[in-house]
C-alpha cells in the first residue's frame, strides 16, 4: 500500500508544491511514524509534535512555496540550539539545558522553510563515531537494531533509514555524516570546507566540523545542500553555485571522470588497519560499475605521514577542552571518554596545539596534491559492518579510540583537508546489513560526488532497498 514516506524528498516538494499534500498532513504522517516506530531504534532525543504541527500552519500561511524545503519535515540534530526547545548535547550535563536562541544552521533551515520535527539523537558533545549516550537509547540502524547507526549524526540517519524523516541535515567533523550513512544505507555528505556558510567549518577547532546532508537518494542529497550553502565570505569554488545547482547536477549525472582507487589511510603508521571482507566487497562493486560507466579508475596509496595519527589525537582531544564541565561534580556527569578527552586537551600546551595545527596544514597540503590527478578518489567508507551495541570500549578512553580509528579510518582525512566526500550504500551483506563507499573530490567539486553518485544509484538502485521499518 502506497504511503507518503515511501516518496523521495524531492517527489514530496512537488506534491507539496502542487497541493496534493499540505505541510500538515505531511508533517502529521511523519509524527505518527515516529510515535509508533521509533521506541528501539532511537531516532529522536525530543519530539515536538505540537511546535511541529504550529510551524507547519506558518509554512502554509507565511512562506513562499519556492522556499528550498518548503514544508519538508526534518529534525535538528541534538547538538544545535533551537530556542525554547531542551538541547541536552548527547550529555547528562546538559540534559535539562533550554536555549533562548536558536543556532544560525537551524534558523537557514528554518528560512528554507523545513518544519523541525524534534530533535535528532547524538553522541556526548558529538565526540565519538557512534550513537550511544547516559541520556538516550541509542541510535540503532534499522537494518539490524542490534547493531549501532554510527554517529555523531546517528539519530538523523536512523530516521531517514527508517522513513521518519524523509531527509535530514547533520554535521560532519571525522566522518559524523558519512559514518551513519554508510551504517543505515543512505547517502550522505560531507561538503567542502566554507561551503555551507552556517556551519563552514571556520567556527571549529582545525576547521574540521561543517554541516551537510543526509538522504536515500543522491538528489534528495543534493536538495538539502542547496537549501543550506550559499553565497558566504568563504565560498568556494570553482565553480560558484547558484540555488539549485547542486540539484542540477545530480539529476543530470552527467561525465566521465578519472577515479583513484584508495585502501591505504593516514592512521596506517600508528594502528593495524583491515579491510574486512565485506567492506573489500563493497569496493570491488563499486570500482566495477565505474569502470562499466566509462571512469578510469586506477589504485594510488598514500604517502606515509607518521604525523597525521598524534596530531589528530591533539586536536581531538583541543577540541573537548573547553566543554563546560569545571567543577568535580560537572566532570563526574561525563561519561569516560569524554572526560578522558577534556581533562587531555586541558593538560595540551598552546605550543603542542599550534605544533599540531601545522602539521595537519601541511597534511592539507599533501594530499590535495597527491589527489590532484583525479577528479575523485574511491576509498571504502567503513572497515567493518555495522557494528554491536555495546561494542566501544566503555571505560578505556585509549582502547575505544582505537576502536574508532579502526572501524572509520579513511574519513577524517576529507575534514582535515576541507574536501568534499561523500557516502554511497552501494552494497548489502549476505546477512542483510548496508555497506557503503566513499568518495573524495578537489576543493569546492560537490558537483562532481553528486554526478558519479547518480551514476552509481541508476545502475545499483539502492533507493529501492528498505528496512523492515518501512
Amino acid at each position: 500500500m502506497f504511503e507518503l514516506h515511501h516518496l523521495t524528498a524531492l517527489e514530496l516538494l512537488d506534491r507539496l508544491r502542487r497541493g496534493e499534500v499540505s505541510p500538515t498532513e505531511l508533517a502529521t504522517h511523519y509524527l505518527d511514524r515516529i510515535e509508533r516506530l521509533d521506541d528501539g531504534l532511537g531516532a529522536f532525543t525530543t519530539v515536538t509534535r505540537d511546535a511541529a504541527l504550529a510551524r507547519a500552519k506558518h509554512v502554509e500561511r507565511e512562506v513562499p512555496k519556492a522556499a528550498a524545503l518548503w514544508g519538508l519535515p526534518v529534525g535538528d540534530k541534538d547538538l544545535w540550539r533551537r530556542a525554547g526547545v531542551r538541547t541536552m548535547f548527547g550529555s547528562r550535563l546538559m540534559q535539562n539545558f533550554v536555549p533562548e536562541e536558536s543556532d544560525e544552521i537551524v534558523r537557514v533551515i528554518d528560512a528554507a522553510g523545513a518544519v523541525s520535527l524534534g530533535k535528532t539523537n547524538a553522541p556526548e558533545f558529538g565526540m565519538p563515531a557512534y550513537t550511544e549516550s547516559q541520556v538516550a537509547p541509542p541510535a540503532r540502524t534499522p537494518w539490524d537494531p542490534s547493531r549501532g547507526a554510527g554517529g555523531s549524526s546517528g539519530g538523523a540517519a536512523v530516521a531517514v533509514s527508517a522513513g521518519l524523516l524523509p531527509l535530514a541535515p547533520g554535521s560532519d567533523g571525522g566522518g559524523s555524516i558519512r559514518i551513519p550513512a554508510a551504517a543505515t544505507g543512505l547517502v550522505g555528505l560531507k561538503p567542502s570546507r566554507g561551503r555551507v556558510p552556517a556551519s563552514s567549518g571556520f567556527g571549529s577547532l582545525g576547521g574540521l566540523v561543517v554541516g551537510g546532508p543526509l538522504a536515500r537518494t543522491v538528489a534528495d542529497a543534493a536538495l538539502l545542500l542547496d537549501a543550506i550553502a550559499g553565497p558566504s565570505p568563504w565560498s568556494v569554488g570553482p565553480p560558484r553555485w547558484d540555488g539549485g545547482a547542486f540539484l542540477n547536477a545530480a539529476l543530470r549525472g552527467e561525465g566521465r571522470f578519472s577515479i583513484g582507487v584508495m585502501t591505504t589511510s593516514p592512521w596506517d603508521s600508528a594502528y593495524e588497519i583491515t579491510v574486512s571482507p565485506d567492506a573489500a566487497a563493497a569496493m570491488h562493486l563499486a570500482r566495477t560499475e565505474l569502470d562499466a560507466l566509462g571512469h578510469g579508475t586506477e589504485c594510488i596509496a598514500l604517502e606515509p605521514d607518521d604525523s597525521y595519527a598524534p596530531a589528530f589525537r591533539t586536536i581531538w582531544q583541543s577540541g573537548a577542552a573547553d566543554i563546560p564541565a569545571e567543577t568535580p561534580r560537572e566532570l563526574a556527569l561525563l561519561e569516560p571518554l569524554t572526560r578522558w578527552l577534556v581533562e587531555r586537551g586541558r593538560a595540551l600546551s598552546a605550543r603542542q596545539l599550534g605544533d599540531a595545527l601545522a602539521r595537519l596544514a601541511l597534511f592539507e597540503r599533501s594530499v590535495i596534491r597527491q589527489f590532484d590527478a583525479f577528479d575523485a578518489v574511491l576509498t571504502p567508507a567503513l572497515a567493518m559492518t555495522p557494528r554491536p551495541i555495546g561494542w566501544f570500549a566503555a571505560e578505556d578512553a585509549e582502547a575505544n579510540f582505537a576502536q574508532q580509528v579502526r572501524y572509520t579510518p579513511w574519513t577524517s582525512f576529507a575534514n582535515v583537508s576541507g574536501l568534499p566526500a561523500i557516502a554511497l550504500p552501494v552494497a548489502m551483506t549476505a546477512d542483510g546489513l548496508p555497506l557503503g563507499v566513499q568518495l573524495v573530490a578537489r576543493p569546492g567539486r560537490e558537483d562532481v560526488l553528486l554526478a558519479i553518485g547518480a551514476q552509481l544509484e541508476r545502475r545499483l538502485g539502492w533507493q529501492e532497498r528498505h528496512p523492515a521499518q518501512w
